[in-house]
């Protein structure tokens, strides 16, 4: 069973099945849940062969109706997010540099049923563990006395800058032109795997479409996604259109890990060199 699907589990039999009814706005935990395992991935930093860092220090910010909802809620939530961040990390062999906390934040700016997730790596002076130490961390918008958060809404943030040492980066092509060929993409429905062998891969209930999904939310062609560099995934003007990374939204960069929900079908996209 995989990660997320303990976490589901767990959160259902909290508190009598108060989450259950506190859920019914747009933003799901395990949509957060899932963010919060891109954000590991995307800010991991390997150290040696033996160590990968991931960020330790997470923030939700959720729209006014989700955060008030959610609220009285937020630090057995938060436990829960941290103890599913736990679990994921071992299992990728992961480590971290302190204790693991997610708050959850007001933001005015987002809409109801949309999110962001922020996120630093904290050492275990910073945050307070070990030795009985103190939290010593600054406050949020305080001085940058640690490594500022990262992230942003809708997708994960961009890749970290190439270590000291390592041969630079080639330069990315503009937007819309084909991904370099060494890139191998694919898609992942239902555990089964389906290359991206051209320039695009089209979506949909239809016999026609490139991927055959059989579920009654998905239109006959329902979305598509495009091997660019960089890669991204648009709505072919589906009747329930398409949620990525937790963000109902037409258009989206992708990343390796990203998660394309059509109907009530997960579509997670993969990528990988060579």
């Amino acid at each position: 069973m995989g990660v997320l699907k303990r976490f589901e589990q767990r959160l259902e039999g909290l508190v009598n099945g108060t989450f259950a009814k506190v859920f019914k706005s747009e933003v799901q935990p395990v949509e957060i849940a899932g963010a919060l395992q891109r954000e590991c991935d995307n800010n991991a930093t390997i150290w040696n062969r033996e160590r990968t860092v991931v960020p330790n220090d997470f923030i939700v910010e959720l729209s006014t109706g989700d955060y008030q909802r959610l609220s009285p809620y937020a630090g057995q939530l938060g436990d829960e997010l941290a103890g599913m961040v736990r679990e994921y990390a071992k299992q990728q062999r992961y480590t971290f540099m302190g204790e693991i906390r997610v708050h959850l934040e007001q933001a005015e700016s987002l809409d109801t049923g949309l999110y962001r997730v922020r996120s630093r790596t904290l050492a275990a002076s910073a945050s307070g563990h070990g030795a009985g130490a103190p939290p010593t961390a600054p406050p949020y918008g305080g001085p940058p006395q640690q490594p500022p958060f990262t992230g942003s809404p809708g997708y994960p943030p961009p890749p970290p800058a190439t270590p000291p040492g390592a041969p630079p980066r080639p330069p990315a092509p503009p937007y819309g032109q084909p991904a370099p060929s060494r890139a191998r993409r694919w898609v992942e429905i239902n555990g089964t795997r389906h290359q991206i062998s051209r320039a695009s891969l089209v979506i949909g209930r239809s016999t026609e479409a490139d991927v055959r999904i059989d579920d009654p939310g998905v239109s006959r062609r329902h979305c598509e996604i495009q091997a660019t560099e960089p890669p991204s995934v648009r709505d072919l003007g589906s009747t329930n259109g398409i949620v990525v990374d937790g963000q109902h939204t037409k258009r989206a960069t992708l990343r390796d890990g990203s998660r394309i929900v059509v109907g009530s079908t997960t579509v997670i996209y993969r990528q990988a060199e060579g």
